[in-house]
């Protein structure tokens, strides 16, 4: 049975993965100029910045100084610091939903606690925040969400996470845990919900109102599929 909620931070609680697109897209451009970043980026949210970064010199034939990765995500950081909000419509559906929380990140901590505090949902999970600075190990592997599940001394199978990246889900799902993906945010490109499918969630929605009554239906299937015949 559904027990607890499992959260990803960027682009499920806070609105900050369209700011590190535009940021990145800025950024690499000048690397390629006139070329069409946008896409491609946002296909790899959810990755830490440096494999993010690795991945798209690969694909797009580019180098960059080792001083770059850091002073980019100096940048990306600051911006999102001075404009992240919370997702349209988290705060009322965190309300309606009556489970133990806890967030999972492949941030690190001090970035989560900020912006979390900045979009006034800090609240709602202090003590219950594990990023892959602290876990050890980012997603697509699944110790973030491991841990969070072990601080609540239940069994994988009794969390549903809610991820906006293949990252994401991938590290839920080889959690054991069920995935509920999310294409709401404004870093979301067509195919996303795809691509989310297809690493694992069980479905996509697009609004967060929708979260509340799609977590009562997979608690009240759990509970279906638990009672004897």
């Amino acid at each position: 049975m559904v027990t607890h909620l499992i959260c990803d931070c960027d682009g499920v609680l806070i609105d900050s993965e369209s700011i590190s697109v535009e940021v990145l897209v800025e950024e690499l451009g000048r690397h390629l100029p006139g070329r069409e970043l946008g896409a491609a980026l946002s296909a790899r949210m959810g990755l830490p910045l440096v494999t993010l970064l690795e991945e798209m010199a690969a694909e797009f034939g580019f180098s960059l100084d080792q001083l770059d990765v850091p002073r980019i995500d100096r940048r990306v950081e600051q911006e999102i610091k001075q404009r992240v909000g919370p997702v349209q419509g988290i705060a009322a559906a965190l309300d309606a939903i009556a489970l133990p929380t806890a967030v999972a990140s492949n941030s690190n901590a001090a970035r989560v606690r900020e912006t979390l505090q900045r979009a006034g949902l800090w609240s709602r999970f202090e003590g219950r925040v594990f990023t892959a600075d602290v876990v050890g190990a980012p997603k697509p592997q699944p110790d973030v969400y491991l841990a969070a599940c072990a601080s609540f001394g239940v069994a994988p199978g009794a969390c549903v996470v809610v991820e906006d990246s293949v990252a994401g889900v991938t590290a839920a799902a080889a959690a054991g845990m069920r995935v509920l993906g999310f294409t709401g945010a404004g870093h979301v490109t067509p195919g996303l919900d795809q691509r989310l499918m297809a690493a694992g969630a069980s479905q996509i929605f697009t609004e967060m109102r929708a979260l509340p009554a799609l977590i009562r239906d997979m608690r009240a299937a759990s509970t279906a599929r638990a009672l004897p015949n």
